[in-house]
């Protein structure tokens, strides 16, 4: 089933990760995707903490949560689902920046990224012209650089959302 969606999904890597081909334009996503691994929600959220003051205690708990249970999806999913990255798997799809591990399905950058990002626009509903985009830029990154598939981003933005929604009414 995965080697079906591979190909399905060909013809459209070849075509983004292309981008990647201009030196400007993968230096640009490989700064955006490396802030994606951690730093960005950690700046962000120390901000966001400050401004919150008398909550920003609950919200660091909550961003660690949140930020532990996706840990924890991706992992288990990442392992058990094994889809390699097309540029394993395609030898025109060039490997622009440098994996965490082997696998694609799903994007943990875009999971963290769309979880983040409606965490933090929840507490700060400014924070929503940031990190929107910003989340937007991590999953075409992903693709961009030819380490995720188009579905992998569109699953982990869908995982992202759900961990973010449930941990808010959890603790709402």
């Amino acid at each position: 089933m995965i080697q079906l969606f591979d190909e399905l999904e060909y013809s459209t890597c070849v075509r983004i990760n292309a981008f990647s081909r201009n030196a400007a334009v993968r230096r640009f996503f490989q700064a955006v995707s490396r802030l994606g691994d951690y730093p960005a929600y950690v700046i962000v959220g120390v901000a966001c903490a400050a401004v919150l003051e008398g909550g920003g205690a609950a919200f660091v708990l909550h961003a660690l949560g949140l930020a532990a249970a996706g840990v924890v999806a991706y992992k288990l999913l990442k392992h058990s689902l094994v889809r390699e990255r097309p540029f394993i798997t395609h030898d025109q799809i060039e490997c622009a920046a440098a994996p965490l591990d082997r696998y694609s399905f799903p994007s943990g950058h875009t999971m963290h990224a769309v979880a983040f990002a409606i965490l933090f626009s929840v507490y700060l509903p400014v924070l929503a012209w940031l990190m929107v985009p910003f989340a937007i830029l991590v999953a075409a990154s992903r693709v961009v650089l030819g380490l995720h598939y188009p579905s992998d981003v569109v699953v982990g933005a869908l995982l992202g959302a759900l961990l973010a929604e449930t941990s808010l009414r959890l603790t709402g």
